[in-house]
């Protein structure tokens, strides 16, 4: 804690910080640096921590709220301490004008240029013109290896028919890339960040379905952010298909049953 101390106060350029460490994930930390002026900062550690901050400076540039990045660099982030809880249960209507922000198209390649990782899980961002192949290569057949054969043998089948299922040219948007609740900041009814991203350029209906994975998004939220087109459902359930697989690689055979019902829903 002492060292991280020290290199958070070189980062801020101050002479000393005190830290106080108040949440641990499975795959990062968080600590409250508070300066010798009474200043409060959030100091994150992560996989990609520089990385993190780019995303973050994306984000906001769309118009959707995220921590202002204070300073980064390949060990730490440094963030504002923005107000509110996680989940967005109650701000549903906001997060639908955030996210309308966040999906504006833009004329960008699908993918992100760089990798990133969830732990030990790489997260493939190879920037391709196709959606389907690069759902198909980057978040489907890549997690094979690490399957048991029988779900190794369904994810293929899914793969093999998967321009049956989903667009290959939806209008590229920035994406989140780990929309669940718990990284929706809220206060009063209204989004106050958006936090932990893990973005690339896709089909805004990534994060819908992100969204949905551990919360649900009501007739509030679609009706300013919009109707879907017909066949979500079944797209949802392929989109779903990736964090379940990353959870199923982290976190072992708990979250087989999820992985193998995205698959039924997608239809294998």
């Amino acid at each position: 804690m002492n060292q991280i101390a020290d290199h958070t106060a070189r980062l801020l350029g101050v002479e000393s910080v005190e830290l106080t460490h108040f949440s641990s994930g499975d795959l990062s930390a968080l600590m409250r640096a508070v300066t010798d002026d009474g200043q409060s900062y959030i100091v994150k550690t992560g996989p990609a921590p520089a990385l993190e901050a780019e995303m973050l400076r994306l984000i906001a540039a769309t118009g959707a709220p995220a921590p202002k990045v204070i300073a980064a660099d390949d060990t730490l982030l440094i963030m504002e301490e923005v107000e509110g809880r996680s989940g967005f249960s109650g701000a549903e209507d906001d997060l639908a004008r955030v996210l309308t922000a966040l999906h504006q198209p833009v004329d960008r390649p699908y993918g992100f240029g760089e990798n990133f990782s969830f732990g030990k899980v790489a997260i493939r961002n190879d920037e391709t013109p196709s959606w389907v192949a690069f759902w198909r290569d980057n978040r489907l057949l890549n997690n094979l290896p690490d399957l048991p054969s029988p779900l190794a043998r369904r994810v293929e089948r899914l793969a093999a028919r998967l321009d049956e299922i989903i667009p290959d040219d939806p209008p590229p948007a920035l994406l989140h890339g780990d929309l669940w609740s718990g990284n929706v900041m809220t206060a009063g009814g209204r989004v106050t960040a958006l936090i932990d991203p893990a973005c690339y350029y896709g089909d805004r209906e990534v994060d819908l379905a992100m969204a949905h994975l551990f919360g649900h998004l009501d007739d509030r939220f679609y009706g300013r952010y919009g109707a879907l087109g017909p066949g979500f459902e079944t797209r949802r359930a392929v989109y779903s298909l990736w964090p379940a697989l990353v959870h199923f690689r982290l976190f072992g055979s708990g979250y087989r049953a999820m992985v193998e019902g995205f698959l039924t829903e997608a239809g294998h």
